[in-house]
């Protein structure tokens, strides 16, 4: 993990913080390869305590001590099923909560590396309960949680009864491992097109327009969705169906949808200690997308936005572009 000192923060008015601007195309399929760009991508997120590998081993206590057998999988029965349900309601509770009282109730760092000058809001009708926190947590435990546990109870059950393509690791080690860093790729993937759809004007409208109403984004922020959002985001789980996996592959791909997005939330971008970096949290990328709307729809490994003219690097130059397309898709709705 990098340990520089922490900048001063951004001069310019709308932002509290923001890296070097523009921001570069960082994307792992760039062409031609760069390979000492790819070694040191692998490095920052396989070899050092980042957030995948933090995630990994919350997955791998989380399969060994606090998640019901596969063999407990073959029926839905009542109790293996509470019991997953209570145990991702904890991780949330954990991941998120933890978070949101270290920057928010206990201010642990200020405003070092926090992107928006705004902090949660309260006392809006924008947010249930007139309160942004308590409207995040609500769609984040209730709808969330729901949906993660469904989606990891029928895979379990699909797999315990031999409807699914399995592995392990003395069967075939190189995939085992590989999995675990194709995922966060293919959730990418899988992000982003779901992302394009939920900005189709209905859509956005009916669903996603909740997500949004998060523009200063906190911890509890990134699960909280509609239904209809979280079957759909959820659903980046269905490649089990096709590719060969154990189950804490599967725990690791919803802790990585559920948990991660809590974590890329923070609305800072990393985490200090003694006042430098130690955990990578939230991206400017993904920022700016809660401020501009129309760009950033997926992330900075996959090159989808940049391809398809949606990339938002930050600057003045990017922001008139993607306000004049705001305004011709919202003339072509009229």
């Amino acid at each position: 993990m990098p340990t520089e000192r922490v900048p001063e923060p951004a001069p310019r008015s709308k932002w509290n913080y923001h890296p070097e601007l523009p921001l570069a195309d960082k994307s792992i399929f760039a062409w031609p390869p760069d390979f000492g760009f790819l070694a040191r991508w692998f490095a920052r997120n396989w070899l050092s305590l980042s957030e995948r590998v933090l995630l990994l081993l919350i997955s791998i206590a989380a399969w060994y001590f606090l998640y019901p057998g596969l063999e407990d999988a073959r029926t839905f029965a009542p109790g293996w099923i509470i019991q997953t349900w209570l145990v991702n309601m904890g991780l949330m509770l954990a991941v998120a909560g933890s978070l949101h009282w270290y920057f928010y109730i206990r201010r642990g760092q200020g405003k070092k590396l926090k992107f928006d000058h705004r902090d949660m809001t309260s006392g809006s009708r924008t947010f249930a309960f007139k309160n942004q926190v308590h409207d995040n947590m609500f769609w984040s435990l209730g709808s969330g949680v729901l949906f993660w546990t469904g989606f990891q109870v029928v895979t379990w059950w699909a797999m315990a009864n031999g409807y699914l393509p399995t592995t392990s690791f003395t069967a075939n080690p190189i995939w085992f491992l590989a999995f675990f860093v194709l995922v966060p790729i293919w959730s990418a993937f899988h992000f982003y097109w779901v992302h394009r759809l939920l900005h189709v004007p209905f859509f956005y409208r009916h669903f996603h327009s909740l997500h949004h109403r998060n523009v200063s984004v906190g911890p509890w922020s990134g699960a909280s969705m509609h239904p209809v959002e979280h079957l759909l985001y959820f659903s980046s789980v269905l490649i089990h169906v096709v590719a060969a996996s154990h189950p804490l592959h599967v725990i690791y791909h919803l802790h990585y949808q559920a948990l991660g997005a809590a974590m890329t939330h923070t609305g800072y971008e990393d985490l200090l200690i003694r006042d430098k970096r130690r955990l990578a949290l939230g991206t400017f990328y993904h920022q700016l997308h809660h401020r501009f709307f129309e760009c950033n729809y997926g992330n900075q490994e996959m090159p989808w936005d940049r391809w398809f003219g949606t990339f938002h690097d930050g600057s003045d130059e990017a922001t008139r572009v993607i306000r004049e397309r705001k305004q011709r898709m919202h003339a072509a709705v009229r």
